[in-house]
């Protein structure tokens, strides 16, 4: 079975804007959305900073009593569903509802309404908490409510693996769509983990950065004075769909899906294997799904996420794999101007993997002024690029040992 899968819409929402066209602009640009916190008082937190949706209304694309009864990271994906849904111009009332699926990762779920109502629960007892936490917090909800939303009756479940949910979630309905058991899925990534609690256990395991003076040198991939990821919020979500049903309704074609590669490190429950063995296995294993050559891509949308350990260990992967074509890759990191989205990271930059294919265009590294030790490959610092993208990949790796790539190409017909 030869079912060739390509993207046909696409949604954002990041700390750089509430849809895909300002985010993607913003980022070529070299903005940085990373600020102090603004959503709760941070100022008795050793961390501060974060990228941060701002001013986010959900009521304009969700109706206000569903929108109340919906976490933050469901009401993202929500939002980001329905301009990707838009994006595509499909109508859902006309297809076959059993033949489209659902498939949005999470890493941490509705742990904004499970705060909040614990709090409730200490401080006013087990009365008060609200017969919406449950469906409020678990993490399948965002598929569930898109689902909902289109009477989507096929493919819908959540994948839950750290900061590569959302790259699982694309490349497991990539795998859907080839097996023949869906034509269309709508798919990507979501978090809206910024809360006092998760802000507080992050930043007392050493993972994330202290530079609350100056936010927006705060993430810096790649950088020799780099000290930690900059936690974010937001969501990136694609349509997927067969190819010759994307033909039959005339739809715009972004980019074609080609490969997805996933392994385990087997290591450590949160520092990557320092030989990069994992995430060697699943660059290797997109490419060979996709049937191309290493000498092929031409771009890497890099994890990247402003640790000392994970960016030397995807550089030392990305030579392992590539040997001396390394030197002719662009490798850039989202993270350094958005943050890191978490289990909604894989989404989004699935979909700045896509734009950059379309548009023959690369965002910069933002921050990156003396490379790392370990850190030697050409990461687009300080200003955006334009050159032809036939083929690009988008790494994702999370906690657990979880390694993924997605392997995108232009479409040729």
């Amino acid at each position: 079975m030869n079912r060739r899968v390509v993207v046909t819409g696409v949604g954002l929402i990041t700390s750089l804007g509430h849809d895909a066209p300002t985010t993607w602009e913003k980022l070529l640009a070299g903005e940085n959305g990373i600020r102090r916190i603004s959503s709760f008082d941070p100022s008795d937190l050793d961390v501060q900073i974060a990228g941060e949706v701002q001013e986010f209304d959900p009521t304009p694309r969700i109706d206000f009593k569903q929108a109340r009864r919906m976490d933050r990271f469901a009401q993202f994906a929500l939002w980001t569903a329905k301009e990707a849904v838009c994006n595509s111009g499909i109508d859902f009332g006309k297809e076959n509802s059993e033949r489209c699926g659902v498939l949005v990762g999470t890493g941490m779920g509705g742990v904004i309404v499970w705060e909040a109502e614990h709090q409730k629960f200490l401080k006013r007892g087990p009365k008060r908490v609200s017969p919406f936490l449950i469906p409020m917090m678990i993490p399948d909800m965002a598929s569930g409510l898109i689902s909902i939303e289109y009477g989507i009756r096929g493919p819908n479940f959540c994948t839950v693996s750290a900061c590569a949910s959302g790259a699982h979630a694309v490349g497991t309905s990539f795998e859907l769509i080839k097996q023949g058991k869906a034509d269309v899925m709508i798919t990507g990534g979501t978090e809206a983990a910024l809360t006092r609690f998760s802000v507080a256990g992050f930043s007392n395991m050493r993972a994330i950065s202290r530079r609350n003076d100056e936010p927006e040198r705060a993430s810096r991939p790649f950088d020799a004075d780099r000290d930690g990821f900059v936690i974010a919020e937001g969501s990136g979500i694609l349509v997927l769909e067969e190819l010759e049903h994307a033909r039959k309704r005339g739809a715009e074609v972004y980019a074609e899906l080609a490969g997805f590669g996933l392994s385990g490190d087997a290591f450590h429950m949160t520092a990557p294997d320092p030989e990069a063995k994992g995430p060697q296995l699943a660059i290797r294993m997109a490419l060979e799904e996709a049937r191309l050559n290493r000498e092929d891509v031409d771009y890497i949308n890099a994890h990247g996420t402003s640790t000392e350990l994970n960016d030397q260990m995807e550089t030392r992967a990305i030579r392992g794999v590539f040997g001396s074509h390394s030197d002719k890759l662009w490798v850039s990191s989202s993270k350094s101007m958005l943050g890191h989205l978490l289990g909604g990271a894989g989404g989004a930059e699935a979909v700045i993997t896509v734009l950059s294919i379309r548009d023959g265009k690369v965002h910069p590294t933002r921050n990156l002024e003396k490379p790392g030790e370990g850190c030697d490959l050409d990461y687009v610092p300080k200003q955006a690029r334009e050159k032809e993208i036939k083929l690009a990949l988008s790494n994702s790796f999370g906690f657990g040992g979880h390694n993924v790539t997605l392997a995108f190409k232009k479409f040729e017909g």
